[in-house]
């Protein structure tokens, strides 16, 4: 099998420059950017690279290739011509899943089955038995079909890379970590940053931030799936794993500091953050946004609460305008705001430089930026 492959990223809506960027950065090749995903190439060693070092992408994935599937047959002979045998061995169990949107195919069952049942045929072929035990390692079968064309891909990262394994427990309403390092890049946050975050919650975002700053590989504290394959080489995970250890930057001068009304909050924020390996950068206290005041020269980041019901509602915009009462926003303390409520800067009192419209799960949000 030549050394090359086509892999896949999906993100959140809003941040395909953002992961494009990442990708590059590791030695991804001939990037194509659709709606919340990105496909690119490259050979195991960027594979490894990717699965440890993509902050804000949900999981990396080999394409094993796309055809147009408006019948069973159709999607049964598709299947049946993809080099399964390249990435399955004889003893490795490969279950299916996916989805499908406007297509003639919809039934997900239906497809699962039909995708199943064509990868067995095809390893049957390849390997001259009849029986699967599927006893060794995992490699998850993920299908897409959209208007009728199926993509097959097969899933490297096992459980999703917004798990860093620093979050074991998490408050109420936490940010998913892949969106929060999204917008702490697109903060501009740098090794000799301070970041500060008045709601701070269970720190997500100011443990994106030290990783930012301190060229921590996200994925570093944790494994994927595709570490168990015996078609991928060892020294592939090894070579990047030590690439990641020596990258990172002891010394960076990033200090960063957390606020919340909650003590529990606090001690969450605090916990996370040695479990992340940076609870030395991170200074966290208890205090409500009404006594906050301005730390100078530093970056504020902030996903303040949002209610659903309408009592909420009034909550958060009377908190809206506490926050623009005590935050300052200039060129020297810009400010990064996520918020789901369209008259955002109606309630805190200013117009935000740049708005940016961003997902944060199904929730349509904006990011409003003051940084003039």
């Amino acid at each position: 099998m030549e050394n090359k492959l086509r892999m896949c990223v999906p993100c959140h809506f809003g941040l395909e420059s953002v992961l494009a960027y990442e990708i590059k950065k590791i030695g991804g090749e001939n990037l194509t950017t659709t709606d919340g995903k990105i496909s690119f190439e490259g050979g195991f060693d960027v594979l490894a690279k990717a699965n440890l070092w993509i902050a804000t992408g949900e999981r990396v994935l080999i394409e094993l290739g796309s055809f147009r599937a408006e019948s069973f047959e159709q999607l049964f002979d598709g299947v049946m011509n993809l080099p399964l045998e390249n990435f399955i061995g004889r003893e490795d169990a490969f279950p299916v899943k996916g989805h499908a949107l406007n297509s003639k195919l919809h039934s997900i069952p239906d497809c699962q089955k039909i995708i199943k049942k064509a990868c067995v045929k095809r390893l049957e072929k390849a390997y001259g038995i009849s029986y699967f035990e599927e006893t060794a390692s995992k490699h998850q079968i993920q299908f897409a079909i959209h208007k009728d064309i199926a993509t097959i891909y097969l899933d490297t990262s096992g459980v999703g890379l917004h798990k860093r394994g620093y979050r074991r427990n998490s408050n109420d309403a936490p940010i998913k970590e892949t969106l929060a390092a999204g917008i702490v890049d697109l903060a501009r946050v740098r090794a000799d940053s301070v970041v500060v975050d008045p709601m701070c919650g269970s720190g997500t975002f100011l443990i994106e931030s030290a990783y930012k700053a301190l060229k921590v590989a996200p994925g570093l504290r944790r494994n994927f799936a595709a570490e168990q394959w015996s078609q991928i080489p060892e020294t592939a995970w090894r070579n990047a794993r030590a690439e990641a250890m020596d990258a990172i930057d002891r010394q960076g001068a990033f200090k960063a500091f957390g606020f919340d009304v909650d003590d529990i909050a606090v001690e969450l924020t605090r916990n996370n953050a040695k479990k992340a390996g940076v609870g030395s950068k991170l200074t966290v206290k208890q205090q409500d946004i009404s006594k906050y005041s301005q730390i100078e020269g530093s970056i504020t980041i902030v996903n303040p609460p949002y209610g659903e019901r309408m009592l909420e509602i009034k909550e958060a915009e009377e908190l809206y305008k506490k926050m623009g009462q005590r935050l300052c926003p200039s060129k020297e303390n810009p400010c990064y705001i996520i918020s789901p409520h369209e008259e955002f800067e109606v309630f805190f009192g200013k117009k935000a430089d740049k708005k940016r419209k961003l997902y944060n799960g199904m929730i349509k949000c904006n990011l409003y930026m003051y940084f003039k």
